[in-house]
């Protein structure tokens, strides 16, 4: 070689801690990043109001699932009950509006840091058991939240419901798809950023050591009981803040949307696109809200051949959101986000991935 030539470094090198916690781990993935960032703000310019339904579905439901997976994925604990969360956040900010007065776009960040007190009600008990026990005293707290909907008619309507007004910032109505697509966008990219964030400081590292060895956590002196309670309350605000967007979304509140159906499915979110990934819990999304429309789209192609299909289309589409969450937990138990890993390191590595 000659002494013009300048070696270059194979391999992962991370000399400093900055290095190790970068948002980005090459120019090209921020690049990417960005681009995609940009292109979904004329989704509402090429898609159609059914389009920018799903879009808004996932970005609603997302945010609740970075908000399960934080408590899930990064502090190893478990909950059966985020979908008590999720509506407590819809109720609480139609509540707030309706009762008090406060406008949507103020009353939605309150009914974050409302279900949040709710979930460090929910997390102090349950920071101080895991396993089995857990579980269960999770599904009780949806138990108790569900019966809370039906009961507390000051609060939540009874089993009339409760009306939720249209989201309204300087008295600029965002009530068709298209406006209230940014929306939920703006509301996002502020959150998983803040969660990325939070997953580089010492807080965030101290719950994936709670997750990963908690002896050796607590030896270290992470005081495990503040950092599960503190997971716990950290999952509720971002389901109460996807909750409330949903709500305001919709229009009407009830108590009947939020069963434990609902948790299952946002467990199942988590699991598919991946434990302890920030981009995961969106990819998981995404894939559980499309998945029950292509298989309605897939039936309806073959519905000609088999006309009783079309009779059993409910259950197809609970059968394959089961069917999905058994195959990942059997062949992908990583996730998506870690099969995108794979296909990147296989092109960035080719024709050598090995």
């Amino acid at each position: 070689m000659s002494s013009g030539q300048s070696l270059r470094p194979c391999g992962d090198f991370r000399t400093s801690y900055a290095r190790d916690t970068t948002v980005f781990a090459t120019p090209f993935t921020r690049n990417f990043a960005l681009t995609f960032m940009v292109a979904l703000l004329f989704a509402p310019l090429v898609f159609n109001g059914y389009y920018l339904t799903l879009l808004i579905q996932i970005g609603c439901f997302g945010i609740a699932a970075l908000g399960l997976n934080i408590v899930v994925g990064f502090t190893g604990q478990i909950s059966l009950g985020h979908a008590a969360f999720f509506g407590f956040g819809a109720f609480a900010s139609a509540w707030l509006n309706n009762r008090f007065g406060i406008p949507v776009a103020l009353a939605i960040p309150l009914s974050g840091v409302l279900t949040l007190l709710v979930g460090l009600g929910v997390g102090i008990p349950a920071g101080r058991i895991k396993g089995l026990y857990l579980a269960i005293a999770t599904l009780a707290s949806q138990f108790i939240l569900e019966d809370f909907f039906s009961r507390a008619e000051w609060f939540t309507g009874g089993s009339s419901g409760a009306m939720a007004d249209s989201f309204r910032l300087f008295d600029v109505p965002f009530s068709s798809e298209r406006s209230y697509f940014f929306v939920v966008y703006a509301f996002v990219l502020v959150l998983y950023l803040l969660a990325t964030n939070l997953m580089r400081t010492r807080d965030g590292r101290a719950l994936v050591a709670v997750r990963d060895h908690y002896l050796s956590a607590e030896i270290m002196g992470i005081n495990l009981t503040r950092y599960r309670i503190l997971s716990f309350g950290l999952s509720a605000f971002y389901a109460g803040i996807g909750g409330a967007l949903y709500g305001h979304f919709l229009g009407f509140v009830s108590a009947e949307q939020f069963t434990i159906v609902l948790s299952i499915q946002f467990l199942g979110m988590v699991i598919i696109g991946g434990l302890g990934s920030i981009s995961g819990s969106l990819l998981g999304t995404a894939f559980m809200v499309l998945l029950p429309e292509v298989m309605e789209a897939g039936v309806g192609m073959i519905s000609g051949s088999f006309p009783g299909l079309n009779q059993a289309l409910a259950y197809i589409k609970e059968m394959a959101i089961g069917l999905a969450i058994v195959l990942f937990l059997l062949f992908e138990p990583d996730g998506l986000a870690h099969r995108w890993q794979r296909i990147k390191a296989y092109w960035k590595l080719y024709p050598f991935a090995y």
